[in-house]
């Protein structure tokens, strides 16, 4: 490869960015999709840039666009989460704490913490990047191995001793177990996920049905969203973002250890008493998760994310081994779209903050649900409809008694555990 590459790898994260940052506002839309299509549509793609560039750069150029994509993504897709409550697996308990933040008129504190927090994680993910897949090939990913279903089976029972009370302890497995449960049935059985849009996932009705639902539901009772103000300071240091890298480390191996896990884990050891520091945490083991996907990659040959395994199946062996070529450039793809993805966050999170604090809060929260309904129907059709509307009914115990969400991320984890041991 000539040096020619790296400006049409930088022009491909530009084209990928662009592609994250839908995926990462439109609920429903998630960036595994997208990527999945232009899997499909590799032999068309590749017919038109083997006329504009060597045949041998192709592979790499699609692969660092699919790259861009997930990483921009993993920094916009906090704005719907924070303005509409359609949250994305790896920032569902981000939910809660942003719409305090947004009910307060602090929305955009929550946006610019999650870009911090995304910035800090990238940064750290990508120095830390060669030094850990170094550790990986020689030896650290076997021993790594061996504790998966301990790690995954520590974070649940850390979720349900985490609650106060005997009660909240009992409810906290409960919900653990019927969110799980309901997770192994979307993710194991052959549900047909269907709708007039094409194949979806029902990820989207379950995820949205246990964080997003019941807390717009919360908040019918408001009279309006209070204007939003933006002084346009940090709201965060980069301390929180450093904490996500650590968790993120663990979520970028251990499979079903998303940054919902991450965070809940996090919160026990490196509590957070501010919601904006809570947010950058999350933020920063998402986006960390996403780079060292590739790190992953390269050492095992499997992938944590669809996206990556898109690009296993677009370059091969390619980014397999130490340093290679196609593992470098898929790096500076990953540094190239960070950049981006903080700036398209902080304008994304502006322009939402200004439309919501022109509307009805009740309106505008029951227009969301309807929404998010609809897109449920288009995306998933008839049986995601009612995955949504069970994880909902889940999702609506824990305010009914008084405590937090977080035992519902066993819809994740539980399936993980369940798949581990059998």
């Amino acid at each position: 490869m000539g040096p020619e590459i790296i400006l049409l790898v930088a022009v491909a994260c530009v084209v990928g960015s662009a592609i994250g940052t839908f995926s990462g506002l439109v609920p429903g839309i998630h960036v595994n999709t997208l990527a999945s299509i232009m899997l499909l549509s590799y032999p068309a793609m590749e017919s038109f840039l083997v006329l504009h560039t060597e045949a041998e750069y192709v592979p790499i150029l699609i692969s660092s666009c699919v790259m861009s994509a997930s990483v921009v993504h993993s920094f916009v897709d906090f704005v719907p989460s924070v303005f509409i409550g359609a949250p994305d697996p790896d920032e569902v308990l981000t939910v809660l704490p942003g719409h305090r933040l947004l009910m307060r008129g602090l929305g955009m504190r929550a946006v610019r913490a999650a870009a911090i927090g995304s910035a800090v994680g990238s940064a750290s993910a990508i120095l830390l990047a060669i030094p850990v897949q170094y550790l990986m090939l020689n030896g650290l990913a076997a021993h790594l191995d061996i504790f998966s279903v301990s790690v995954v089976s520590f974070t649940l029972l850390v979720i349900t001793l985490n609650e106060d009370g005997i009660q909240k302890k009992i409810w906290a497995l409960v919900l653990m177990l019927l969110s799980g449960i309901v997770g192994l049935i979307c993710m194991d059985l052959r549900i047909p996920s269907a709708g007039i849009l094409g194949e979806g996932t029902l990820l989207f009705p379950l995820l949205t049905g246990l964080f997003g639902i019941p807390a717009l539901l919360s908040s019918l009772h408001n009279a309006s969203i209070p204007e939003q103000d933006d002084d346009g300071m940090p709201p965060v240091d980069h301390v929180p973002g450093i904490k996500g890298v650590i968790m993120g480390s663990l979520a970028g191996w251990y499979p079903g250890i998303t940054a919902t896990a991450g965070a809940t884990l996090s919160s026990l050891f490196m509590p957070e008493d501010r919601p904006e520091r809570f947010i950058s945490v999350v933020a920063s083991i998402g986006t960390v998760t996403s780079v060292f996907s590739l790190v992953t990659l390269s050492v095992s040959g499997s992938g944590r994310s669809g996206t990556v395994l898109v690009i296993r199946d677009i370059i091969g062996d390619g980014a397999a081994g130490f340093c290679s070529p196609e593992f470098l450039l898929l790096l500076f793809c990953c540094a190239v779209s960070s950049f981006i993805g903080y700036h398209i966050t902080i304008a994304s999170g502006r322009m939402m903050s200004a439309i919501s604090g022109r509307v009805d809060a009740t309106r505008m929260n029951r227009a969301i649900i309807c929404f998010v309904t609809v897109l449920v129907v288009l995306l998933t059709g008839p049986f995601g409809l009612i995955v949504l509307a069970i994880s909902a009914a889940i999702g609506m115990i824990p305010s009914d008694i008084g405590m937090d969400r977080i035992p519902l991320a066993g819809c994740l984890m539980f399936p993980v555990l369940i798949h581990g041991i059998f």
